[in-house]
């Protein structure tokens, strides 16, 4: 497994599609969006060049569905790049797993499935393997689903548990109190996550410097894949490379 180490994978650029643009949502609040691109395959391309091995891209209007809208889009941008790429968004069937490994994503991210039919996910995790990771997005560690509409009164670390027992391979876990606000990571709940799993981990929401990196290096978890990073990339508040240096 890859930790927060030497290797560039490990901090993952995020792209937020919507209407075909790239934006980013404040606590994932609709009405609180900023666009930061019209070309989401130019960005995509942005953060190849800054040295990025692998992104994270998040089909919006496909969560707030509750199927995938930007099939084509993600298969333009798939295509035209190096590097591999994580789907979410309104992901709730086989077929749409499939249709989007088979537009190129690397892997598909279930969130909303993973809660309501988390009976599934040792067929789901057999099937697609390293394909499937599952999406845990909570705010004060409860789980919260459809395009984080709905809150649930499931514990992430419960999810958590029940996903890794049932052999899937990588969970995403954002703190949706801190996504988008750049006021740092909630670096215990994460802990709590990966101490509660043996499948890697990848942490989501709130980074906002290379000091966040840091902390999550520090909590010495050895199935802490990486971290995903969003607004603080595109406001400038610190490049890729700063963010890479901090995890080496």
């Amino acid at each position: 497994m890859l930790i927060l180490s030497t290797s560039n994978q490990s901090v993952v650029p995020a792209i937020d599609l919507r209407n075909n643009r790239c934006v980013r949502l404040r606590q994932g609040r609709a009405e609180a969006e900023t666009v930061y691109s019209e070309d989401p395959v130019a960005v995509a391309h942005h953060w190849e060049e800054q040295g990025a091995e692998y992104l994270h891209v998040v089909d919006l209007d496909g969560a707030f569905a509750g199927r995938p809208v930007h099939g084509e889009l993600v298969a333009r941008m798939a295509a035209s790049l190096s590097i591999p790429i994580e789907v979410g968004g309104g992901i709730r069937t086989d077929a749409d797993i499939e249709r989007l490994i088979e537009a190129g994503a690397d892997r598909a991210i279930i969130g909303t499935r993973a809660f309501e039919h988390v009976d599934e996910l040792g067929t789901l995790a057999a099937r697609f393997g390293a394909r499937l990771a599952v999406g845990i997005d909570a705010r004060d560690g409860k789980v919260r689903i459809k395009g984080w509409i709905e809150t649930t009164d499931t514990q992430a670390v419960t999810l958590a548990g029940r996903a890794d027992a049932l052999g899937v391979q990588t969970i995403i876990y954002t703190d949706t109190a801190m996504d988008g606000m750049l006021r740092g990571v909630n670096a215990p709940a994460v802990k709590e996550i990966c101490d509660a799993v043996r499948c890697r981990v990848v942490a989501s929401g709130g980074v906002s410097s290379a000091a966040d990196i840091r902390k999550l290096r520090a909590l010495d978890c050895d199935n802490l894949w990486g971290a995903v990073v969003g607004k603080a990339l595109y406001d400038g508040k610190v490049t890729l490379p700063a963010l890479h240096r901090a995890a080496a």
